[in-house]
């Protein structure tokens, strides 16, 4: 019988975890994405409307605008809370009901991890670090943000340094891609003893 595990892959805006979920999808497993469940919620009118009752000066003509929310809540703490809190525990229900359903081994992308205090749900947590510099670079680079709309985002976050508190296995992703996919395939041999 295949054993089940609930794996997370978290870490800060830009700190590689997608290119970890990427070469864990490589490889096989079943991957899911708090990113992806969140588009998904975002084309449901009912989510969209309850939002929209939540932030109504974020909204046009009926409908949320995602920019005006974003530019909200990265410059105003308690609506950034009031966001996470009506969207994370939604977002998290789905993810763990799509897990189960996969059942065997299967990963989850979660940024908001330890942020939200999700990291029970979950049997491991691999947790991938990078240095600030090379997490704002590639972020302004992919997203067109501004070095100041990074940094404000990182500040919402869970601190990197702090990792080594939590029960996790750490990847450091300040190398190149081989350096980080060897660390990948140790920390698998030592959550996956069977895939050896």
């Amino acid at each position: 019988m295949t054993q089940s595990k609930k794996i997370a892959v978290t870490g800060g805006i830009g700190s590689g975890k997608s290119f970890v979920c990427t070469l864990l999808r490589e490889y096989g497993y079943a991957v899911f994405s708090c990113d992806e469940i969140s588009r998904s919620l975002w084309r449901n009118a009912e989510y969209c409307a309850a939002l929209g009752k939540l932030f109504p000066d974020c909204t046009e003509n009926g409908r949320i605008r995602k920019e005006l929310l974003s530019k909200k809540v990265f410059s105003d703490r308690s609506a950034l809370a009031r966001l996470n809190d009506f969207s994370h525990p939604r977002i998290m229900r789905t993810l763990i009901g799509e897990m189960e359903k996969a059942g065997g081994i299967s990963f989850a992308e979660v940024p908001l991890l330890f942020e939200g205090g999700y990291e029970s749900l979950f049997d491991e947590v691999i947790a991938v670090r990078r240095d600030a510099s090379a997490r704002i670079a590639a972020v302004s680079a992919r997203d067109g943000l501004s070095p100041e709309e990074v940094t404000a985002r990182m500040r919402e976050q869970f601190p990197p340094e702090r990792l080594s508190e939590k029960t996790c296995h750490i990847i450091e992703n300040n190398g190149d891609r081989e350096a980080l996919s060897r660390q990948l395939g140790i920390i698998l041999k030592q959550i996956l003893p069977q895939s050896s």
